[in-house]
């Protein structure tokens, strides 16, 4: 990599932002391999915006030191960083070790907090309490030497009582030690020791730490790429999962050579992934994370990605919901290799199962729910388990024919019904519903199950990467159990943790009740976490895909997401895209008096902050007249020190626009409420006020400005995690949405169409509503301008 001069300007920037000292800065931009590990590590902790130079020196430490046979377990240590429960570098170096020792594998949560120091507090009377005891110990000694003490050993020593102790603190508390025991330095503590002097003394022992250019070698692209963990199609011919039996035998489950070679030709080698939502409802932001490890990883590896309508329950799939996804996934930038149903499989599904029942692999039961429900909590077989063959092929063709009623029958797995895994619990592969099929019509009366039509049609599809969320790691048993039993190609499965954001409920059975109870406005409500409700608020897709990129796709199942997190990303990209607007969102009256009534001018406003001069499309024109609106907060009867607005006697700047000075306020007849400000402006512009105010005029004497409905959008629910609440619709929040029916924006924005955001100057971004209509535009919030992501969210 060549850093030209544009590049280490921006990178200069990038690493000033996170408190790197210019010096540190441009010794780290003399060396490539450092400047991209850096940039890498701090793009991959969403820390574009900057952070507090704690947190940046240890970003530092962490793409100069981390070890490369574990950068798949990267992203969780920098969200440890970022929400500084990692916070000291002792805790950082013992989680270097940690991760060297785990390397690419599976670690427990709990075992790296311990190890790490992670919820450890020392409190300064502890570490008082120690520096005092060592000193005790230690007393002759340093009465001997005096400030040629090595004091590295002392603290050597607090550090070995208490390693997660605040070092900073430890030293001062040494220092103010030495000092009160020794009192002033002498000139004789100054003075060198003799040569005889040197021999009987230990030396000092000194950490030799390597210079900030002396970094390990700079990871490979292919490492610092999320989806360099996953093999190549080729290697699946190992063993990577085995499946244990009741009976002490295990299946180790791997691919021949002949399968694998017959794979590879169709395939051509190539990555072949899959997208298998069930059309069920609309897609949320936890989609968004599963379409770019399936898409993320066929593009990045030049393969394919199938988009797979998973339709095994005909009653709650519903063509909208089918329609909705296809768009949706087109609209995150992903383009499926091809469109499938499971549906389209449900012949070569029949004639599997029927060689399953050949093999002795299933037999058709005739247990109820409850039954099943209690014959598996015991641990019992059913007593239709070891029927005749034949008998259950007759009957799963009478199934198929509709001879037998709904409920009546099932084609249950014979797999281990004392197993330790209970999705081992001979599940079902197929259930009657005499329901017709949206995809399919109605030729089958009979359905296959998620867990038997799954592994199947991977399997059919040639699926190199069967990728799918933790939840469903207990179920890789029974996956590959099925394939085996077939002797099927095996797909190479891999989990990963699932996204889950504060304040919102991510279950879709929780959204399809609001949905259906009408606690919100539809499936694109902007207050849910659907991405129609995301896109409709103004979530641009390139944001949610940075989101999730920065979040990573690791097999951490140990935390939510902060909201604050999204609207970071949020935000970063709105900055860069939104042009800048002016709008008032509960009007103040200001009449100006030394203006006259008809006047008129037309301003220049700018879009964008770094607006140059001449560049007229980077302007838009406002009008000023004698009548202008101002917020109503934005004025007080009473000033104050730290209070910037506009107060009786008490000046501000009209953005764009000229200072005014409020000379007089009308008030209603309750001699509270304020009807009115009179008000002087200043053509002159000598004044100087520190407060700028964001305003809206009449465009023509007596014409009110143009009158818009905004609707301001907060979180859906009061708690982080609602769904852990009993009673988790009492925790929808009553102000998530507020409607302001006549706010007043400047003309520019007349033309605005629906899906077009703004900046709201001091109020946030804001998007067109697709309520809007051609005598009035609706504006949603899609996020404030304060980013709280940097102090703190995970």
């Amino acid at each position: 990599m060549v850093v030209n001069d544009e590049n280490s300007d921006k990178a200069l920037e990038l690493f000033l932002k996170i408190g790197l000292d210019e010096r540190t800065a441009r010794n780290t931009i003399a060396n490539n391999k450092v400047t991209a590990n850096l940039t890498a590590v701090i793009h991959e902790a969403a820390l574009t915006n900057g952070c507090e130079r704690t947190i940046g020196n240890l970003i530092y430490t962490v793409a100069t030191k981390y070890p490369a046979n574990a950068l798949v377990h990267r992203p969780v240590l920098l969200e440890y960083v970022v929400s500084s429960k990692i916070k000291t570098p002792a805790q950082l170096e013992a989680a270097f070790s940690f991760f060297t020792n785990v390397a690419s594998e599976n670690f427990e949560k709990k075992e790296f907090e311990e190890a790490c120091g992670v919820g450890v507090e020392v409190s300064l009377e502890e570490i008082t309490q120690t520096v005092d005891e060592i000193f005790e110990e230690n007393k002759s000694v340093i009465l001997e030497r005096r400030y040629r003490t090595n004091v590295g050993e002392l603290l050597g020593s607090v550090r070995k009582k208490h390693p997660w102790a605040d070092s900073k603190i430890a030293k001062k508390l040494v220092d103010e030690k030495m000092y009160e025991l020794l009192g002033e330095r002498t000139a004789a503590d100054d003075e060198k020791p003799s040569k005889k002097k040197e021999k009987k003394e230990e030396p000092a022992k000194v950490d030799k730490k390597p210079a900030v250019d002396e970094t390990p070698e700079q990871p490979s692209e292919e490492e610092l790429n999320p989806f360099s963990i996953f093999p190549a199609p080729e290697d699946n011919i190992k063993v990577h999962t085995e499946v244990f039996f009741s009976n002490g035998s295990v299946l180790r489950c791997c691919n021949t050579r002949e399968t694998l070679d017959k794979h590879l030709k169709v395939t051509g080698g190539r990555v072949f992934t899959r997208f298998p939502p069930e059309p069920n409802g609309y897609l949320h932001i936890g989609h968004a994370k599963a379409m770019f490890v399936d898409f993320g990883l066929a593009k990045e590896r030049g393969g394919c990605c199938y988009l797979r309508y998973d339709d095994t329950n005909p009653e709650a799939e519903k063509k909208e919901y089918i329609n909705h996804i296809e768009e949706i996934v087109q609209w995150m930038g992903w383009e499926p290799f091809k469109i499938t149903y499971t549906s389209d499989y449900f012949q070569d599904l029949y004639e599997l199962a029927v060689k399953l029942i050949q093999k002795g692999h299933a037999y058709v039961d005739h247990q109820t729910p409850e039954e099943i429900k209690e014959y598996r909590e015991k641990k019992m077989n059913s007593p239709w388990r070891d029927r005749p063959m034949a008998e259950s092929l007759k009957l799963f063709d009478d199934m198929k024919n509709g001879l037998i009623e709904e409920g009546k029958a099932t084609l249950r797995m014979k797999q281990d019904m004392q197993s330790d895994n209970f999705n081992m619990y001979d599940l079902i592969a197929y259930r009657i519903k005499f329901t017709p099929h949206p995809h399919a019509g109605d030729k089958w009366c009979i359905y296959p199950s998620y867990d038997y039509a799954h592994c199947i049609v991977d399997s059919l599809e040639n699926i190199t990467h069967s990728l799918c969320t933790l939840e469903f790691e207990t179920r890789r048993a029974s996956y590959y159990w099925l394939l085996h039993a077939l002797e099927l190609y095996q797909p190479y499965v891999w989990e990963y943790s699932r996204l889950n954001v504060t304040n919102t409920v991510m279950s879709k059975r929780k959204l399809n009740y609001i949905v259906t109870n009408k606690y919100v406005d539809g499936w694109d409500d902007p207050r849910l976490m659907t991405l129609a409700g995301l896109r409709r608020r103004g979530v641009t897709s390139t944001a949610i895909n940075a989101f999730v990129r920065g979040i990573g796709i690791t097999r951490s199942d140990c935390s939510v997401i902060r909201l604050d997190r999204l609207e970071h990303h949020i935000r970063e990209e709105l900055n860069k895209t939104a042009p800048r607007v002016l709008v008032v969102l509960h009007p103040l009256k200001v009449v100006i008096t030394n203006l006259e009534s008809d006047s008129l001018m037309d301003l220049d406003a700018k879009k964008w902050p770094d607006a140059q001069a001449n560049d007229t499309s980077s302007f838009y024109k406002v009008p000023f007249s004698s009548v202008v609106y101002i917020e109503r907060s934005d004025f007080r009867m009473k000033d104050s020190k730290d209070y910037y607005g506009l107060a009786p006697g008490k000046s501000a700047l009209l953005r764009y626009a000229f200072p005014i000075k409020c000379t007089d306020v009308i008030l209603a007849d309750d001699n509270e409420t304020v009807l009115e400000i009179r008000a002087e402006y200043d053509p002159s512009k000598k004044s100087k006020p520190k407060g700028v105010l964001h305003w809206v005029a009449e465009p023509s004497p007596g014409v009110d400005p143009l009158k818009v409905e905004v609707r301001l959008f907060d979180r859906l629910f009061n708690s982080e995690n609602p769904a852990e609440l009993d009673d988790w619709l009492a925790d929808l929040n009553p102000n998530s949405k507020v409607v302001i029916p006549t706010a007043f924006a400047v003309p520019a924005l007349a033309n605005a169409a629906v899906g077009d955001t703004f900046q709201f100057e001091r109020l946030g971004y804001f998007t067109v509503d697709k309520d809007s209509t051609a005598e009035k535009l609706v504006f949603n919030r899609t996020v404030t301008l304060k980013d709280t992501y940097g102090k703190g969210g995970k």
